[in-house]
């Protein structure tokens, strides 16, 4: 079993000490509640609607960000995925990385931009399927609008993945509930995986977001779930034995013909 912390977070747009310092706290409650691994949102170190600010902040994954998460998760003993904005020479990718006390074990860079906003901004990268195996349960990464193409998650759940991690920075529209409460859960469901989808909350100068964060299973019920408004920290345990008698009903991956 995994105990996973999930944080939905109004971020301080192109303030990266301070959003450092939220999800340090955040780290310090996790620990308290005994999780293993926080995940945080979409750019979450920059803020997502930052604009140009962002490309001046953009930094390598063996940075000042990765080594104050790093401090961070030595003192706490929680792991982190955190979103950033990732620079290699003149390229800037919308990236993930997770740290925990061994320092950064692996960075994601966003394949799927949305609209011109990111795509002005970043490079996309080729998707991939990197699995991280982390306390025992096999786990993939996604960013936002990656997760809504229904062949990104397959892709990870044919390679062994078991959890699937999606920072989001989800705008506040009339079909946010869709993606959040409905597409995410059947994610889960027609992959037989869990799913954390981890927003922002509030509006910065740019956008306004969904909040709606939560954590799907394997079975499509939620495990947790936050509202529209507010920063939460939220729990859920990862227990892949609970599900057998779903994944033993829907074999959906073993069926599959391509």
């Amino acid at each position: 079993m995994m105990k996973l912390a999930i944080l939905q977070m109004q971020a301080a747009s192109g303030d990266p000490a301070a959003n450092l310092d939220r999800i340090g706290r955040a780290m310090r409650e996790a620990a308290e509640q005994g999780a293993d691994l926080l995940v945080t949102p979409e750019l979450a170190v920059t803020g997502y609607g930052a604009g140009e600010a962002i490309t001046d902040l953009a930094e390598a994954p063996d940075g000042k960000t990765a080594t104050r998460l790093h401090g961070l998760s030595l003192e706490t003993g929680v792991a982190v995925t955190a979103g950033f904005a990732e620079r290699d020479g003149d390229t800037v990718y919308n990236s993930a990385m997770l740290v925990d006390r061994r320092g950064v074990l692996e960075v994601y860079r966003k394949s799927h931009l949305y609209g011109p906003y990111e795509r002005e901004l970043f490079t996309p990268e080729k998707p991939s399927a990197s699995i991280i195996d982390f306390r025992g349960i096999k786990l993939g990464m996604l960013i936002c609008y990656d997760v809504e193409f229904p062949e990104n998650v397959r892709r990870l759940a044919q390679a062994g993945a078991e959890a699937v991690l999606v920072p989001t920075a989800l705008p506040a529209s009339g079909h946010a509930a869709l993606i959040a409460r409905k597409i995410i859960p059947v994610r889960a469901f027609e992959n037989q995986i869990f799913v954390a989808y981890v927003n922002h909350c509030g509006a910065d100068e740019r956008f306004s977001y969904a909040g709606l964060s939560g954590v799907a299973a394997p079975d499509g019920s939620m495990l947790a779930e936050v509202g529209e408004t507010g920063e939460e920290l939220l729990f859920a345990d990862l227990r892949t034995e609970d599900f057998a008698a779903s994944a033993s009903e829907n074999t959906y991956l073993a069926d599959l013909r391509v």
